[in-house]
């Protein structure tokens, strides 16, 4: 049974990536699919071309697919002794490159430190996303 949306402890929601320089550049919904979490690209935000692009680098199933309402996100599990979400895959749908990922809800449910890496945890780098109302 998938866990309510309300439900600030978990990741599922609606997040909105924010890059480096504060720019909002796209909303991620989180959903829990029997104890997997997923993402998929809601809405890009800042671009004109935003729901025509597509994933010309993807070289699997999404491949060539349209980047709004693509799962970017897969895999996650919870792990209740790190209170963590680990294990899954995330997708750089600019370059077509996934690397591995691992999120933690923070504040108090309000943000999700997300963070993609290559290989292992340390050779990556963690965002900050915000929870949407």
């Amino acid at each position: 049974m998938a866990l309510a949306a309300g439900d600030m402890t978990t990741p599922v929601g609606v997040w909105r990536i924010v890059d480096d320089t504060g720019d909002a550049k796209a909303l991620i919904t989180v959903a829990e699919q029997d104890g997997e979490y997923v993402g998929s690209l809601t809405k890009s935000l800042g671009r004109r071309d935003a729901l025509e692009r597509r994933c010309t680098a993807c070289t699997d199933w999404r491949k060539d697919r349209k980047l709004q309402g693509l799962q970017i996100i897969r895999g996650l599990r919870r792990d209740v002794q790190r209170d963590e979400y680990t294990g899954g895959k995330i997708l750089d749908p600019d370059s077509g490159h996934e690397y591995g990922c691992q999120m933690k809800v923070v504040d108090d449910g309000r943000k999700l430190e997300v963070r993609g890496y290559f290989g292992i945890s340390w050779l990556g780098r963690t965002q900050t996303w915000i929870r949407e109302p």
